[in-house]
């Protein structure tokens, strides 16, 4: 399990994230801070692997507890991921995120939904970093391209992130590999729609390809969801 902290000085907020997290397979929250002094408390105590950290802090800065917790790292604390969840907009502060070794940047307000992708895509690119053996560039580029997504205008051309949301849902929802038809049933996309969007999903890392052969004819393409 990923083991996740939530630090925000709105309760209420920090409750939605948190029961967000735990409704992702692989994700457990293991505590909640509304400050920077509970939040560094809290890393020591229960050393988590991500850390949702909100910047604006009322006893400290969110990129001073980053700074904190690199400080402790190079005398040997282990030092957790941070994902930033801020309505923070100062470049500055974005570009200190950045060094302090954010994986991504999430300004509020945001649907769930966004905080829900990156917490997949985190997922997987996790799994794949615990691998043996040598990078290819294109592992490098899959893993940098999971953990910061380009934004919706990158998307190939024809794709709009709304259908790539709802086409990821049904693959998400699904108990086992479905097929493009299948898919587009559920979806109430054609046949073809769902096909090219499942294949950017599966190129995104986010979804696999299986073929099933049978005794004749061309083989079934089945998908699944991989976090």
């Amino acid at each position: 399990m990923i083991r996740v902290l939530v630090v925000d000085d709105d309760v209420r907020v920090a409750r939605n994230h948190q029961e967000l997290v735990e409704s992702v397979p692989e994700f457990t929250v293991v505590g909640a801070a509304h400050t920077a002094a509970a939040a560094l408390a809290q890393v020591r105590g229960h050393r988590p692997d991500l850390v949702l950290l909100d910047l604006h802090l009322p006893d400290a800065s969110g990129i001073s507890v980053m700074h904190a917790l690199r400080s402790a790292s190079a005398r040997g604390a282990p030092q957790p991921d941070f994902l930033m969840i801020t309505a923070v907009r100062d470049i500055a502060q974005v570009r200190s995120a950045l060094h302090g070794g954010a994986v991504h940047y999430l300004l509020k307000p945001f649907p769930l939904s966004a905080l829900r992708d990156q917490l997949e895509r985190y997922a997987v690119a996790r799994r794949q970093m615990e691998g043996e053996g040598q990078a290819t560039q294109r592992d490098v580029d899959r893993l940098f391209g999971l953990l910061r997504p380009p934004a919706a205008r990158s998307l190939p051309k024809g794709l709009t992130s709304a259908t790539v949301d709802l086409v990821a849902g049904v693959l998400r929802e699904a108990e086992s590999e479905v097929s493009a038809s299948d898919v587009a049933e559920r979806s109430g996309v054609s046949r073809v729609t769902a096909r090219r969007y499942l294949e950017h999903l599966c190129a995104d890392g986010r979804a696999e390809l299986r073929m099933r052969y049978g005794s004749a004819g061309r083989p079934e393409h089945l998908y699944r969801w991989v976090v």
